[in-house]
């Protein structure tokens, strides 16, 4: 029988301590603490992201009723829910953006080699935003109209994993989604594909002249002179390929330099779409499959706002949000790591699954996730949403 460490405390020991620490250190995390340490804290959090707590009281019902155990998972702080809802309101979220950011670099770094749909040797990443709604009797801070509140994930997200590379939590008012792009350091000979929230010419140029590509969604009416045309296949989808310049007043001022308009027709929706790049040495169709990819961040914001704790929230202060949403990213990431380390086959889900009704269970983490029943037969019908196929 193996008598050695939680599952819980198994999946921990995949995160780098040290580097935590160096975090909390830089923040001066724990200054002052003597019993609920910010490692406490993320354990705490990441055991209610794994197990699906749904409130602080949650968490702390839980805990306390296997309190024999906590020693075991990792967890030297006595966990109330008053001592957790505080740590969260005054823990700086930096500590725990910066962890998530090292774990997305050795998951990134796991997964740069995947392959994701089109034969091409350059990094591609898709960037785009999505609200998550809060209660705005619950967090008036958070308010964007009359009657909603919120705030705006932003995130670019590699596409080889899909892993996200780059992510900012803002409050939606004020913040329009292009200036982003502000915040990006580009990546020379990177594609960047994106939807038309985020057309700004001047941030693309910016882009253009970091020697990274870009393809975006037109607006309509952009102004523009046509100076060559070239023959597209219209039986693959595409409606024309075209070299432009832009003649806006504003637009051609921005962006000087030539342009790549390729017209792609939609035939799931019947519709036709126009983008922008920087690219003229792609075919036209393999510029319009590198926007259709762009699709797969909207899967990756449907599947974690399905399956991680970013619905109900345990705090109701911008700090406590920003706390739990980084915490949820890291939990997912790690598990994304845990998978590419242990070469598993099965889908993130699964794994999600296995590891929420186990977490005290003391088995070999291996021997559980390796169990042949576990190991799905078919996903043909499958209503799940899937990543990491």
């Amino acid at each position: 029988m193996y008598k050695g460490k939680t599952i819980f405390s198994q999946v921990m020991d995949f995160l780098p301590i040290d580097t935590f620490r160096r975090r909390v250190k830089k923040y001066k995390g724990d200054h002052k603490v003597k019993n609920f340490s910010c490692f406490d804290q993320f354990l705490c959090m990441a055991f209610a992201q794994l197990t699906y707590r749904e409130s602080l009281r949650d968490i702390e019902a839980c805990l306390r009723s296997l309190k024999n155990k906590l020693y075991h998972l990792g967890i030297r702080g006595k966990v109330s829910r008053s001592t957790l809802a505080d740590a969260n309101n005054t823990r700086d979220w930096r500590i725990y953006a910066d962890f998530a950011q090292v774990l997305i670099h050795q998951a990134r770094d796991l997964y740069m080699n995947d392959n994701f749909g089109i034969e091409l040797d350059n990094t591609v990443y898709a960037l785009d935003s999505t609200t998550i709604e809060l209660c705005l009797s619950l967090f008036p801070w958070a308010q964007y109209s009359p009657d909603q509140a919120g705030v705006r994930l932003h995130t670019l997200l590699d596409l080889r994993g899909p892993i996200p590379s780059f992510i900012d939590v803002v409050r939606v008012k004020g913040y329009h989604e292009c200036l982003v792009l502000d915040h990006l350091i580009a990546e020379p000979g990177s594609f960047y594909i994106m939807d038309r929230g985020y057309l700004s010419f001047k941030r693309l140029y910016a882009l253009n002249q970091a020697s990274a590509f870009f393809v975006v969604r037109s607006k309509d009416k952009i102004l523009h002179r046509r100076l060559y045309s070239h023959v597209v296949d219209k039986s693959i989808g595409l409606s024309f390929d075209q070299t432009i310049i832009l003649t806006g007043q504003n637009t051609s001022r921005y962006y000087s330099e030539k342009l790549r308009r390729v017209g792609i027709h939609d035939k799931e929706h019947n519709r036709r779409l126009i983008v922008f790049t920087n690219n003229f040495q792609l075919p036209a169709k393999t510029i319009a499959e590198l926007y259709k990819q762009r699709w797969k961040i909207e899967l990756f914001f449907k599947w974690i706002k399905q399956h991680l704790r970013i619905k109900k929230f345990f705090g109701t202060s911008e700090n406590a949000v920003k706390i739990q949403i980084w915490i949820a990213i890291s939990v997912y990431v790690l598990v994304a790591i845990i998978k590419k380390r242990m070469n598993l086959k099965m889908e993130l889900y699964t794994i999600l699954q296995i590891l929420s009704v186990s977490a005290f269970e003391k088995t070999e983490l291996s021997r559980l996730l390796n169990d042949e029943n576990y190991k799905k037969q078919s996903t043909d019908n499958c209503n799940q949403l899937q990543l990491f196929d």
